[in-house]
């Protein structure tokens, strides 16, 4: 799906340019998100919704026919027996359109990227 990343200024602008069904699944993400780092900010970065503490934790986007979750590369290591019903790649999972959204396993990941990015910054 195409963006016009020039007007987005605001993850609310992102979610609110998709159809409904497609919103839904971004809100309930980005409460998911919110939940599981409660210290972060939210941005727009690369044009994509991020969640920020230190450094970016992990961004998402909709992609063609999926819901394009970006966590960093370490995660995906971490995660792969939980992430073996997904695509991946070296810092990505794509959740497909059409199937139900892991949430807990977003949280789970997000958490995980929390505690690398204070390790990281002490």
């Amino acid at each position: 799906m195409k963006t016009n990343s020039k007007e987005i200024k605001s993850i609310d602008d992102y979610i609110n340019q998709f159809p409904d069904e497609i919103k839904s699944k971004l809100d309930t993400i980005r409460k998911t998100i919110t939940k599981a780092a409660p210290k972060s900010i939210e941005v727009i970065s690369y044009g994509m919704p991020a969640f920020k503490q230190n450094k970016v934790l992990v961004y998402f986007a909709v992609g063609k026919n999926h819901i394009g979750f970006y966590p960093t590369p370490n995660p995906i290591k971490v995660f792969s027996k939980e992430l073996e019903g997904f695509k991946t790649s070296k810092g990505a999972i794509q959740f497909p359109l059409d199937k139900k959204i892991p949430l807990t396993l977003i949280s789970k990941i997000t958490k995980f990227r929390v505690k690398e990015d204070l390790e990281f910054n002490k």
